[in-house]
């Protein structure tokens, strides 16, 4: 039931969504938790008054108090605005050692892997090696031999969810055992393999609808023109570039000590699921990162120090009546009357939330390990959505603040 939690609580994400002077040199600080500003540009926007830096603080603060009396095992947060930032931790590592979280500590952060992925596809359209609308079911061999598309599939619609392709994690597979759902690699084909018993209907072709199996096809479709897996791709094209130390998409390292371990009630046992077998490498959700790393990336896409300005506008665009466009959501920004962009993250005992202004300047990422959940449990999914909705609500709420 926590994977098929985890896919309602994203499909109830992607609804259409309502119209919701510090020094330069300031950092907060939080329990020793301070740097100074990271990939701040020398002008901008400008700083929050210290009221409106207080008051998004304080908000910040009561909403993860909130979590932490809910029994999560961890949380890391961090909060940039023009200028400065804010970042701390909560919680514990690991609940046997109970080593205390830091704030730089890594998660597994799922679905935010999707805006990488997309970024990496991006520039494949930008150099010239695919279009945008073409079809990729000449180009993928899972297209002729595993699935059974209706028609053509084009590059957007797989990155804007609008293929209709069905979502691997509705499959029977992933209702079985937690040890074999977990614990057993699931391949970029075997993923398609589970999504082919499932149908795919030319009704839903062009209509929004989120599945995880559309980056697994575009995992492919990197590997496919590069010559080169998607993980050295993604290091090349964004971690390196951007200096992201703490970011990756590759093998596990479920005992380095800067892991927040994530956990699930399997009957009466609680199981470590930290980097489960299930997302490693997956291009639908595998990355493994820091809040630092993540603010890092969406800050230096949406200045466009990843694609050029006219791609990064493309990828911007909304798809249909779904508040996301080409690897990104669109979040309501009551302070500009434009929109914040960002992504949810969910896997194995983890929900992250990353959001981030148009101009780069006002961001926030929180990743939280939720409390150890039953397995199975119709009550799991219920509280995986409300724990999902109050982080998005909370980074909301947080950057609201900033403006007033």
């Amino acid at each position: 039931m926590f994977m098929g939690a985890l896919a309602a609580w994203w499909r109830t994400r992607f609804c259409p969504l309502g119209a919701a002077t510090f020094s330069v040199a300031l950092v907060i600080v939080a329990s020793g938790c301070v740097g100074a500003p990271s990939g701040t540009a020398p002008s901008g926007p400008a700083p929050p008054s210290a009221a409106a830096m207080q008051a998004a603080t304080d908000s910040l603060e009561r909403r993860v108090q909130h979590f932490m009396e809910g029994r999560a095992t961890a949380l890391v947060v961090q909060l940039r605005w023009p200028g400065g930032e804010w970042s701390k931790a909560y919680g514990v590592r690991n609940l046997d050692t109970k080593d205390p979280t830091q704030p730089q500590d890594r998660v597994s952060v799922a679905s935010i892997t999707k805006s990488m992925v997309a970024v990496s596809v991006l520039k494949l359209v930008e150099q010239g090696l695919i279009g945008l609308d073409d079809p990729v079911n000449g180009v993928l061999e899972s297209f002729r031999t595993t699935l059974r598309p209706p028609g053509p599939i084009t590059v957007r619609q797989l990155l804007n969810h609008n293929s209709g392709m069905p979502d691997y994690v509705d499959s029977e597979y992933t209702a079985g055992p937690l040890q074999q759902v977990a614990n057993t690699r699931l391949s970029m084909q075997r993923g398609l393999e589970l999504a082919a018993t499932l149908p795919w209907e030319s009704k839903n072709v062009d209509r929004f609808a989120y599945s995880s199996s559309n980056y697994l096809a575009l995992g492919q479709l990197i590997e496919k023109l590069r010559g080169r897996p998607v993980a050295d791709v993604l290091n090349q094209d964004i971690f390196a570039p951007l200096g992201l130390q703490h970011t990756s998409l590759a093998e596990p390292d479920r005992g380095a000590p800067d892991n927040i371990h994530a956990y699930i009630m399997d009957g009466r046992e609680r199981v470590d699921v930290t980097q489960p077998e299930v997302w490693v490498g997956s291009p639908a959700g595998g990355v493994i990162s820091t809040t630092q790393d993540i603010n890092t990336f969406y800050r230096a896409l949406l200045r466009s120090q990843l694609l050029s300005p006219a791609m990064l506008e493309e990828m911007k665009k909304k798809t249909g009546f779904a508040e996301y466009g080409l690897g990104l959501m669109r979040f309501p920004d009551t302070c500009s009357g434009d929109f914040r962009y960002g992504h949810p993250g969910g896997g194995f005992g983890n929900i992250s939330i990353s959001i981030t202004s148009a101009d780069g300047g006002s961001q926030v990422t929180m990743a939280m390990a939720v409390p150890p959940l039953p397995w199975q449990d119709p009550a799991t999914a219920r509280r995986i959505d409300l724990l999902g909705t109050q982080m998005e609500q909370a980074a909301q709420e947080t950057l609201d603040y900033l403006c007033h």
